[in-house]
């Protein structure tokens, strides 16, 4: 890289360890251990890790270990005996950093989940609970059950988190030595954890170690996607009227949308439009609501204000909040984009990882006005409940380390906001892959043409193809250009993912075509030849496997994941990524600079300028994207540390009797009536803490909703010249002040009123029930995600 110099001359060469690392891994030869009896292999595992050896003044120092190569050594031939997977150096290296805490890049089909269970291993036998995370439940199953008898010969205990378990069950799972868990499933119960009335329904243990799989991918990628808990709760959900009249309104007349296509805005005529239409006098009304007027960035799964507010407004500033969340349904969410349709429901799509996000709904009312606008039965909204980032969850672990194939390229933001080290570790068999540049056209449409011609062509070599495409709806599309043009092909998108070990076994067949929506996360090789590698001999003579990224990525990174799939373990491949003037990273990333050039008969552009210009517009958005991720940092710093203060208020009322001392003192006379009947004094403290919690648990909401709101509207704090982050922090201080003792007033107030009997606090009785259902919402401050309708600036106009 060009600033290699710069890392160098910082002390932080990626490649700087890797002497050490193999000086190390050169000492761990198994061969002097594969004599051993499996007691005298753990007996030395064991004894190279030093355990509460004596230390400074503090007390006894952490274990650690001692003897790298004897630990690595005993680990290669367990994996041997165990899994019958001889590690290769390579992948001894990456275990190695792991354990020292990095970030490691390994190139796909290095053997990262390998290395990862590997160091996981030597974590454990430090004594140290650990969670290996990965970015689905899938991979997180598939690997328990993988590796397990490694953990096995150890004697350390070990399971997978998954939807499908109880309670009871996560419970269990949460106790053992190594713990297996997609990012999302391990959030979740972080947050369902937060909401808790007694300690003994707490489902997690906290854990010492994260081993993170596809680091970037869940780092950095999802670290703008909030975790947000949600409680059912009737919210402003278009009426069907509502619905129809939004169909009928017209862009540039009735309502604009931003550039970024993230935003809806209703114009004066819209609004005139409105009120005609449903013989309103003013669609404003006295609405003062944050939420009446600036319905929320919730384009593209966007950022959304809270429902609340919908409810206190008067009928004019329900209709408004209506309008606007239809309008965004309707024009900044598209279908097979942004969401599918199944069994009659609405399913997200996680655009990360071309999947079906499971239990995820929008919030605000967008999920129903999805719901109206497909014409399906529309679901109560709701109110939520917690939110925590993936990036404050990664900073509950004390030690966090990982593996990706693409690393490298996502350096600057482990460093700066996770604090860690990337280390390369070179490919056990040197790379054949050939990357041809890219092939760039004026138009979409052009591009595609290009792109089925080109499959056809090569199909012809009986070598096989994967084409990457950005979205659900692009999969089909090509798909469906490819049958017309009779080749035969397999999809693999967020519809399907269920068929996704079967397509991908089959996807390195001579001459197979096989059309994917992103390939991060997938954890399958595609093997030469297919899953048994029977043709191989075939498909190494044709070229090995042929990727066809159609369109570039937001970052080179994912552009590389794709590109990754081919060339697997020294294995020959290539890839060439075809691209359009009117992709959204070009218009976006080159928004408001001009290009000329002179298109061929086909339009495409092979000006060395053109492909120059395509790499900026990429830069530029990556650099979008690093500053989107650090000023949504400093939002969500601020809220973490909030969420950190309850929590240890909620510690206090969870573990002490605090609740009920200060009810039985604010009301003397009830706490004694009360205790007067006989009713024990464990359950006098459990009502207490109830009334407490709950209290505390809604007014946390409340405030959340109220930091949506006033977040969505800071920015026209620059206007008057002011700091949005520095007022965003004013407000929500000022606003958080008022919290615990608001919390503590409602509570004595109900303490005064209701009922308790040996069956505790019958708060249900006063309407305070906590909501019966829970869901989680798809968040995403993205604004660079592929849009309903791509983003046009006035490049791709030149040559048309």
């Amino acid at each position: 890289m060009a600033f290699d110099w710069f890392w160098k001359a910082m002390g932080s060469s990626p490649n700087k360890n890797q002497k050490k690392s193999k000086a190390v891994v050169e000492q761990a030869d198994s061969s002097r251990f594969s004599a051993m009896t499996d007691d005298e292999l753990r007996d030395a595992a064991t004894s190279a890790i030093v355990r509460g050896s004596s230390g400074d003044e503090h007390g006894e120092r952490p274990a650690y270990v001692k003897e790298a190569s004897q630990l690595l050594g005993a680990l290669r031939e367990v994996a041997s005996r165990t899994l019958n997977l001889p590690p290769f150096d390579v992948q001894m290296q990456g275990t190695y950093r792991l354990l020292h805490g990095d970030v490691v890049e390994m190139a796909t089909g290095e053997g990262k989940t390998l290395a990862g269970a590997m160091a996981a291993v030597g974590f454990a036998l430090q004594g140290k609970r650990v969670h290996i995370i990965t970015v689905n439940s899938y991979l997180a199953g598939r690997d328990d059950r993988w590796m397990g008898p490694m953990f096995d010969f150890f004697g350390l205990s070990h399971g997978a988190i998954h939807e499908d378990l109880t309670t009871d069950e996560r419970r269990n799972i949460y106790q053992r030595d190594v713990i297996f868990g997609a990012i999302n499933e391990l959030g979740f119960d972080v947050l369902r954890d937060q909401l808790i009335t007694r300690r003994e329904d707490a489902v997690r243990v906290d854990a010492d170690v994260a081993v993170i799989d596809e680091a970037d991918s869940v780092m950095v990628d999802e670290a703008l996607v909030p975790l947000v808990l949600a409680g059912s709760e009737p919210g402003p959900a278009p009426a069907g009227q509502i619905t129809d009249l939004v169909k009928r309104m017209v862009e540039g007349e009735h309502f604009n949308v931003s550039e970024d296509q993230r935003n809806v805005f209703l114009t004066d005529d819209g609004a005139e439009f409105v009120e005609r239409e449903l013989g309103i006098e003013s669609l404003y009304g006295t609405a003062e609501s944050g939420s009446a007027g600036n319905a929320g960035s919730a384009g593209n799964g966007g950022d959304s204000g809270h429902s609340g507010n919908g409810g206190t407004a008067d009928d004019a500033g329900q209709t408004l909040v209506q309008i606007n969340v239809a309008l965004h349904a309707e024009h900044l969410l598209t279908r097979d984009v942004h969401y599918i349709v199944r069994d009659g429901k609405v399913a997200l799509i996680d655009g990360s990882r071309g999947r079906v996000a499971d239990l995820q709904r929008w919030p605000d009312g967008l999920q129903a006005a999805v719901e109206a606008k497909e014409g399906l039965a529309v679901t109560d909204g709701g109110r939520i409940l917690d939110q925590i980032t993936i990036q404050a969850l990664v900073g509950m672990y004390p030690e966090v380390c990982g593996m990706t194939g693409t690393a490298l390229a996502a350096r600057d933001q482990l460093r700066q906001f996770y604090g860690l080290d990337v280390s390369v570790i070179e490919p056990n068999v040197p790379t054949q892959r050939f990357d041809e540049q890219d092939r760039v056209y004026v138009t979409a449409a052009e591009r595609d043409a290009a792109v089925i011609e080109h499959i056809v062509e090569v199909q012809k070599t009986g070598q096989p193809q994967l084409i990457g495409t950005q979205d659900v709806a692009e999969s089909e599309r090509i798909a469906d250009q490819l049958v017309l043009a009779g080749v035969e092909c397999s999809v693999l998108n967020a519809k399907n993912h269920e068929a996704e070990a079967a397509v991908v076994a089959e996807a390195g067949r001579p001459g197979k075509v096989t059309v994917s929506t992103q390939m991060a996360g997938r954890g399958t090789d595609i093997k030469l030849g297919g899953a048994q590698e029977q043709d191989r001999d075939e498909v190494v003579e044709a070229g090995g496997l042929r990727v066809v990224g159609v369109g570039r990525f937001r970052s080179e990174r994912l552009d590389n994941q794709l590109r990754g799939r081919a060339g697997r373990q020294g294995d020959p491949g290539s890839s060439v990524f075809f691209v359009s003037l009117e992709d959204d990273v070009v218009a976006v990333g080159g928004a408001g600079e001009e290009l000329q050039a002179q298109p061929e008969a086909d339009g495409r552009l092979p000006q060395k300028k053109v492909l120059q210009f395509v790499d900026h517009c990429q830069r530029v958005t990556e650099g979008q994207m690093l500053d989107i991720h650090a000023t949504t940092w400093k939002y969500n710093k601020l809220v973490k540390d909030q969420r950190d203060i309850i929590n240890d208020r909620r510690d206090v009322l969870l573990d002490t009797a605090a609740a009920w001392d200060d009810l039985s003192y604010h009301n003397v006379d009830k706490a004694a009536q009360l205790q007067k009947q006989g009713i024990p004094q464990d359950v006098l403290e459990q009502a207490a803490r109830e009334i407490m919690l709950y209290h505390l648990d809604y007014q946390w909401s409340e405030h959340l909703a109220y930091l949506d709101d006033i977040r969505e509207s800071i920015h026209l704090r620059a206007i008057a010249r002011e700091s949005p982050i520095d007022e965003f922090h004013r407000m929500s201080i000022a606003a958080f002040g008022d919290l615990a003792e608001t919390a503590v007033r409602k509570a004595r107030e109900t303490f005064d009123t209701v009922v308790i009997t040996e069956d505790g606090a019958q708060l249900d009785d006063l309407g305070l029930h906590k909501p019966s259902a829970t869901w989680t919402y798809m968040v995403n401050d993205n604004p660079l995600s592929s849009g309903g309708g791509s983003v046009m600036g006035s490049i791709a106009n030149m040559f048309r």
